[in-house]
């Protein structure tokens, strides 16, 4: 019997309230929330890798390795469990399954909850990152009333408000937190990245380990870099195109790098030796003239707007636009 292969970076808490939950008190579903790159669905897969594995164990985390149940997940072909990403909507695809499919529908999904485990245990949908249509939603309202018996369903997402009332409702939420500097370093360490990238990535990915290997990769440091420019020079007044960082791929990442300097900069402005989150560009903020508190309110509160319009089909460079207006010297006055 062995139960510490569980090895999920952070996520102590949620850690804790499984492991004191045994298979009796288990809910139906979840809803795991948090920032993206935190370790959501790593966690969602390895919950799911415990929970179909036969072994007696002490905890409900946890595998033995061997059993029938563990060589089938490792080897993608466990029966009972399904995973996809994206969003859920409604269709007319005739299939079998959706093991990692580019195009999951409710209908899918139903069929699937409807069928007996074919293992004698527990069934487990793993749902990443996931959007329902409000037709999906509806059509999934059975399951969510009455779930069938053995059934796990485990639902991941980096924007809770953009799930439906319906569905968060009746599951149990779990909220993901940030990771620490020293977490996000594992996680590079366990991708292979050499310890000196691994620290520098980790110190300006904000806690998440995907922005981290984004980073890391040439494209979506880019993407920081532009990001980065476009700040200062808009902090500045001067002339800032967004065009280089605010389009649809990499708008959300453009506005978590411009959140990221606007923290930093009112942090400076408070005073004191204050731990920054952007530490390479310590420099150039404390460079920038002070803004008075009603400026910094108007541009979080102009962020905030950015990255809900961002989620929309507003044009990226006018949601930058937005952005730029409250970062202007001229906002300020």
């Amino acid at each position: 019997m062995i139960d510490g292969r569980f090895e999920v970076v952070g996520a102590a808490g949620p850690r804790a309230l499984f492991e004191h939950l045994t298979p009796a008190t288990l809910s139906h579903g979840y809803l795991f929330t948090g920032p993206g790159g935190v370790g959501k669905k790593t966690f969602a897969r390895e919950l799911a890798h415990s929970l179909l594995c036969v072994t007696p164990r002490r905890s409900l985390l946890g595998w033995c390795g061997t059993c029938s149940g563990c060589v089938q997940f490792e080897a993608g072909t466990h029966p009972d469990f399904y995973a996809a990403e994206g969003q859920l909507k409604i269709g007319d695809r005739d299939g079998g399954g959706f093991h990692d499919s580019d195009e999951t529908t409710a209908r899918d999904l139903v069929r699937q909850l409807s069928l007996h485990s074919y293992a004698g245990g527990k069934r487990v949908f793993v749902l990443g990152d996931a959007e329902f249509t409000r037709e999906a939603a509806n059509a999934l309202l059975t399951f969510f009333e009455e779930p069938p018996a053995g059934v796990v369903l485990l639902v991941t997402t980096a924007a809770v408000d953009r799930v439906l009332p319906t569905i968060r409702s009746r599951l149990v939420e779990v909220t993901f937190p940030l990771l620490t500097e020293a977490e996000v370093t594992e996680v590079l360490r366990r991708h292979d990245v050499a310890p000196d990238d691994a620290e520098r990535a980790a110190s300006i990915a904000n806690g998440s380990a995907a922005r981290a290997l984004g980073y890391l990769n040439e494209d979506e440091g880019s993407t920081r870099d532009a990001a980065i420019a476009w700040f200062f020079a808009a902090a500045h007044g001067d002339e800032a195109d967004a065009t280089a960082w605010a389009t649809r791929p990499t708008l959300e990442a453009g506005l978590e790098t411009v959140k990221t300097l606007t923290r930093d900069w009112i942090a400076l402005g408070l005073g004191g030796n204050v731990p920054l989150l952007a530490r390479d560009q310590r420099e150039r903020l404390e460079a920038l003239a002070p803004r008075e508190p009603v400026a910094f309110a108007k541009l979080l509160a102009a962020i905030g707007d950015a990255e809900r319009i961002a989620r929309t089909n507003v044009s990226p460079p006018l949601v930058a636009d937005l952005v730029r207006m409250a970062l202007a010297p001229s906002s300020s006055r």
